[in-house]
C-alpha cells in the first residue's frame, strides 16, 4: 500500500472517529457519567484522532512501516482504552495508597504515559516532550539532587498509581478542562469559521478602521482580536487571520517585519479576550474552582485596555512614518456587511448565556447549533455540504491538538504536587526575594517569559500556576490575581523572543525574516507587559469590588497604558525625541503599577499627559498644517 494510500484511507478514519468524538462529547452533556469513565475516553479519542491526522514523518523509513507504527500506536490506544472501560469501576472505588495495584495497571500505565509522550510531540514538538521527561526523572531520581530539590522519589507502583489511576494526574483537572469545556468551545470556533462568520469579523473592521490612519494595522488588530477571542489559539489565529492581514498591511507601506509583527501579538492577544480567552483561562477556572464567567469577566478590563493601547501604539507610528491607509476603492471592494450582519447571532447567544448563568458547555453547543441555523436566515449566506464537513473535520482535529499535550502536563501536575516540588519552590522564590513583593514578581514573570518560549500557552501557564502561583499568594497576593499575573505573562511568551511561536507563524504567513518579526512583536507588547502588575495592586482593574471601585480602576488602567503607549508610538504631532519619550513612558509604566487614585498615580499621569500636553502644543505652534493633515484619514 502506497503512503499516499495510506493517508487517505487515515485522513478517512480520523473523520469517522471524529465524529464518534463529538457524539461522544454531546451525549455526556445530557448524560453525565463518571469522571473515570468520561476522561479516558475522551483522552484516547483524541490520541486516536493525532495518530491519524498527524501521521509519523521520517523520511528515513520506508512508507509501509511509517505506516505500521501508526496502525501499532492506534491498536495500543484501544489497548489502553479498554483498560479503563472495563476497569472503571474499581478504579472508581479503590482506596489510594490502600488498594493493590495489579500488573494490568502497570502496564496500561506504562503505555499511556509513552502515548501521551508521542502525541504531544506531534502535537507540539520536542520542547514539551523534554520538559515532561524531566518530571518523569525526578520523579524516580528525585534523591540524587541537592538542597531543596531533593526527595526520596517514588517507586514504580506509586508513580502508576499517581499519575494514571487517579484524578490527579493525565485525568486529572487539566483533561477534566478538555472534556468540559474546551471541547465545547472548539465546536463553536470551528463551526462558526466555517459559515463565514471569521471572514464577517475580517470584512467588519475593514469596513470600520481600513480608511483611518494607519487603517489596515488598525483592521488587522480588530478582526484578529475578534477571531481570537473565539478561536482562543494564537498560531492557529495567524495562521487564519494573517493571510488576508499582513498582505494587506504590506500593499499600504508597512515592512513585511512590522506587518507579521502586528498580526502576531493581535492574534495572541485574542488568548486574553473574553469571551473566550483560549485553553489556559478555562484551566485557570478549574483551578481556581469558579465558573469560566468570572475568569472572562475579570479579563474583560486588562483585554480592552491591551488593544485600546496597540491600535494607539500603531496609529502613532503611521502618522510618525507616513503609511497610508485604504483608499475609499479599495475598501468598497470588501463584500457588504448588511446582508451577512446576521451572522453575527451566534457570538451574540453565546455571550448571553453565559451573561445569563448558563453553562459554558451549554452556551457553546447552542451557539454551534445556530450557526447552521442562522445562514439561512437570508439567501446569499446558505451554506451546503462543503461547509458542515469543513466544520466536522476541523472540531475533532483542534480538540485533539489540544487534549493530548495538556493531559500529558497532567503528569507534571501530579510530580511537583506529591514530591512538594512547588511548595519548596515557592519556598525557595520568596527566599532569592528576600520577600520583596515587587523581586518576588518580577522573577515569576521571568520564570514564565523564559519557560513559556517553545510552550503552548496553555502548557506554559499551568507549570508557571503548579510552580509560581503558591509563592506569589504567600506574599498576601488573592489567587484571582495570582493566576491572573501567570497568565498574562505565559501568553506573551508567545511573542518573546528568541523562541516566539506566534512570530515565527506570522513570519512564515507574512514570507518576512523571523528574528526581525519577533523583535516587532514583541516590542508592541510592551503596551501591556506592565498591566499585570496592575492586577496585584488594584483587584478593581480584575472586576473586583463595587462598581465605583471598578470603574475607576478601569479609567485608572486606560490612561495610564494610553500614556505608555504614546511613548512608544513616539508622536505626538511631531517626532518625539527620545528626551521626550523616556520620561512620558517612566509616568505611564508608574502609572500602570501604582494603585489607581494613589498619589504616586495622580502625580505620574498628571506629569506624563501635561508634557504630552506640551509637546503636542509646541506641535501646533510650529506646523499647524502637518499636525492636522496628520490627523486625517487619506483618501
Amino acid at each position: 500500500m502506497s503512503n499516499g494510500t495510506h493517508s487517505t484511507r487515515g485522513q478517512s478514519l480520523a473523520f469517522v472517529t471524529g465524529i464518534g468524538l463529538i457524539l461522544f462529547q454531546i451525549y455526556i452533556l445530557i448524560y453525565p457519567q463518571q469522571p473515570l469513565f468520561e476522561r479516558p475516553v475522551h483522552l484516547c479519542f483524541a490520541l486516536v484522532l493525532l495518530f491519524l491526522w498527524r501521521p509519523l514523518e521520517a523520511p528515513s523509513l520506508p512508507g509501509w512501516l511509517r505506516g505500521g507504527i501508526d496502525a501499532a500506536l492506534v491498536a495500543l490506544t484501544l489497548a489502553v482504552l479498554a483498560y479503563y472501560i472495563t476497569g472503571f469501576e474499581r478504579l472508581t472505588t479503590r482506596m489510594e495508597n490502600v488498594s493493590p495495584i495489579f500488573a494490568i495497571d502497570i502496564a496500561a500505565g506504562i503505555a499511556l504515559v509513552f502515548l501521551l509522550l508521542e502525541g504531544a510531540r506531534r502535537a507540539v514538538g520536542w520542547i514539551l516532550v523534554w520538559v515532561l521527561l524531566a518530571f518523569i526523572a525526578y520523579a524516580f531520581w528525585g534523591n540524587v539532587l541537592p538542597g531543596w530539590l531533593n526527595f526520596r522519589g517514588f517507586d514504580l507502583d506509586a508513580a502508576i498509581e499517581i499519575t494514571t489511576m487517579t484524578t490527579a494526574g493525565v485525568l486529572g483537572v487539566t483533561t477534566s478542562t478538555s472534556v468540559s469545556f474546551v471541547f465545547y468551545f472548539i465546536l463553536f470556533g470551528a463551526c462558526y469559521a466555517a459559515v463565514g462568520g471569521g471572514q464577517l469579523f475580517m470584512d467588519l473592521s475593514i469596513r470600520a478602521a481600513g480608511r483611518a490612519t494607519g487603517g489596515t494595522a488598525k483592521a488587522a488588530i480588530i478582526g484578529s482580536s475578534l477571531m481570537g477571542s473565539i478561536s482562543g489559539s494564537a498560531v492557529a489565529n495567524v495562521v487564519s487571520t494573517g493571510v488576508l492581514t499582513i498582505p494587506m498591511m504590506k500593499r499600504t507601506g508597512i515592512p513585511d517585519h512590522r506587518a507579521a509583527g502586528i498580526e502576531a501579538i493581535a492574534s495572541t492577544g485574542g488568548q486574553l479576550m473574553p469571551p473566550v480567552m483560549g485553553v489556559a483561562a478555562f484551566v485557570m477556572a478549574e483551578l481556581l474552582g469558579i465558573p469560566y464567567a468570572k475568569v472572562a469577566l475579570a479579563g474583560l478590563i486588562p483585554a480592552v485596555a491591551f488593544y485600546l493601547a496597540l491600535l494607539l501604539v500603531v496609529d502613532l507610528i503611521a502618522r510618525r512614518d507616513g503609511v497610508r491607509a485604504l483608499t475609499a476603492e479599495e475598501v468598497s471592494r470588501t463584500p457588504p456587511i448588511g446582508p451577512r450582519l446576521h451572522l453575527i447571532l451566534p457570538p451574540l447567544l453565546l455571550i448571553g448565556m453565559l451573561v445569563y448563568g448558563f453553562s459554558a458547555a451549554y452556551a457553546a453547543v447552542a451557539a454551534s447549533t445556530l450557526c447552521f441555523i442562522a445562514p439561512f436566515l437570508r439567501q446569499n449566506t446558505w451554506i451546503g455540504r462543503k461547509e458542515v464537513i469543513a466544520a466536522l473535520r476541523e472540531v475533532p482535529r483542534q480538540a485533539a491538538e489540544v487534549a493530548v499535550p495538556i493531559a500529558s502536563i497532567g503528569l507534571v501536575i501530579a510530580v511537583a504536587v506529591q514530591s512538594n516540588l512547588a511548595l519548596k519552590f515557592a519556598s525557595s522564590l520568596l527566599s532569592l526575594s528576600e520577600g520583596s513583593i515587587y523581586a518576588s514578581l518580577a522573577l515569576a514573570m521571568f520564570g514564565c517569559i523564559v519557560m513559556g518560549m517553545g510552550l503552548p500557552t496553555v502548557a506554559a501557564y499551568i507549570i508557571g500556576a503548579v510552580l509560581f502561583v503558591p509563592a506569589i499568594e504567600d506574599l498576601g497576593i488573592q489567587p484571582l490575581a495570582a493566576h491572573f499575573f501567570i497568565f498574562y505573562y505565559c501568553v506573551l511568551s508567545m511573542v518573546t523572543p528568541p523562541v516566539a511561536l506566534a512570530s515565527f507563524a506570522a513570519a512564515g504567513v507574512g514570507k518576512a525574516a523571523t528574528m526581525p518579526t519577533s523583535l516587532s512583536a514583541f516590542g508592541l507588547s510592551l503596551v501591556a507587559f506592565f498591566v499585570p502588575f496592575a492586577f496585584v495592586f488594584d483587584p478593581g482593574v480584575l472586576a473586583q469590588g463595587s462598581t465605583v471601585t471598578i470603574m475607576l480602576s478601569a479609567v485608572a488602567l486606560l490612561v495610564s497604558t494610553a500614556l505608555w503607549a504614546v511613548a512608544f508610538g513616539g508622536w505626538c504631532g511631531e517626532r518625539m525625541s527620545w528626551a521626550t519619550r523616556i520620561p512620558v513612558g517612566l509616568a505611564g509604566l508608574l502609572g500602570v503599577i501604582a494603585p489607581s487614585g494613589s498619589v504616586t498615580w495622580l502625580v505620574a499621569v498628571a506629569a506624563g499627559w501635561g508634557l504630552v500636553s506640551l509637546i503636542a502644543m509646541r506641535a501646533r505652534r510650529n506646523g499647524p498644517g502637518a499636525f492636522a493633515g496628520a490627523m486625517e484619514p487619506k483618501a
